[in-house]
């Protein structure tokens, strides 16, 4: 027996935490439960111990006396100010010794080797789904409930995380803590700013094989090949241009609009006979055979007019030609 065992002989027979007394184990075990019999007055957060409740009700009093000396942000207790600390250090001093993965805290360390285990304690009662960690356990829950516990005081809108809560709020508050380092655009969400970023980078592994031009991912490279294509659907109406995209050709339109306004850009098929405008192709094609049907009826006219003018002179000269018969 080692040296450790005899100072820790109280078990946890689901995490293998070793405790000095039963008392610490027993407090420990509460981390496994489901059960949280410690509730704020204020908010109606519950808590699985009294030490826990006691540090949360710091938050509704105000009292946070431990401040970060490098960001100035307050807690409300050493603990969060020491895990909070790691943010600016990029420490990790905590590693796992099955996957060699660092951690910032103990407590991320000690969550993180159970999924080494394959053991999901935390089980759903809905739909029997396990979970290595009870706050996972807790989040899937709101799947189920639809309960959003974290809301917006500007728009009130409902969020399952605190940080997405936390995220969002800063589209309210006009707040930009994450800046570019190549341009010093700012913006206020991480995953905003790294795509960002990206564009900076000159890297362009996807190249088009009908022209020289290079991408730097395969849906620009995808979207880009359509301009090679020979069939082009839409067409101008009014100089035959031929376009991929339908919104390109209401683009281009806009392009005739300026010089010619008789044009709508909201009916872009035009007749050339008459210059009314249509919304769709179909209903001037439609149109234009009226336009045939009233050129057919003048044709009609025309040929009658014409057989009506050949009879009468037809009529004339037979009867001219009998009179000098006569004499």
């Amino acid at each position: 027996m080692s040296d450790d065992t005899k100072m820790k002989p109280y078990e946890c027979i689901l995490c293998l935490k070793s405790f000095s007394s039963s008392f610490h184990l027993m407090r420990h075990k509460n981390i496994h439960s489901e059960e949280r019999p410690y509730q704020c007055s204020e908010c109606n957060k519950d808590f699985k111990e009294k030490d826990k409740l006691t540090k949360h009700m710091k938050i509704h009093l105000g009292d946070k006396p431990f401040q970060c000396s490098l960001c100035q942000k307050v807690f409300a207790d050493m603990y969060h100010l020491k895990r909070h600390q790691p943010v600016h250090t990029g420490e990790k001093p905590y590693q796992c010794s099955e996957c060699l993965k660092d951690f910032k805290d103990k407590c991320s360390l000690m969550q993180h080797e159970i999924s080494h285990t394959g053991e999901t304690p935390f089980q759903c009662r809905v739909c029997l789904k396990g979970f290595v960690q009870n706050s996972r356990l807790i989040l899937h829950m709101r799947d189920h409930t639809g309960e959003k516990p974290f809301q917006c005081s500007v728009c009130q809108k409902g969020f399952k995380q605190r940080g997405n809560l936390t995220r969002h709020f800063k589209a309210h508050s006009g707040e930009k803590p994450y800046k570019c380092s190549v341009c010093s655009k700012a913006f206020s969400l991480k995953s905003v700013l790294v795509k960002h970023e990206k564009r900076h980078v000159e890297f362009k592994p996807y190249r088009c094989s009908e022209c020289p031009k290079f991408f730097r991912s395969k849906s620009n490279l995808v979207e880009h090949m359509k301009i090679h294509l020979v069939e082009k659907m839409h067409k101008c109406p009014i100089c035959s241009k031929s376009f991929l995209q339908k919104h390109s050709l209401t683009k281009h339109i806009k392009t005739h609009n300026k010089k010619n306004k008789s044009i709508d850009v909201n009916k872009p098929y035009q007749c050339y006979k008459c210059s009314k405008c249509f919304l769709c192709k179909t209903s001037l094609l439609y149109h234009m055979t009226l336009h045939r049907e009233e050129i057919k009826s003048v044709i009609i006219q025309c040929l009658t007019d014409f057989r009506k003018e050949s009879v009468g002179k037809s009529r004339d000269d037979s009867g001219s030609s009998g009179v000098l018969q006569c004499k």
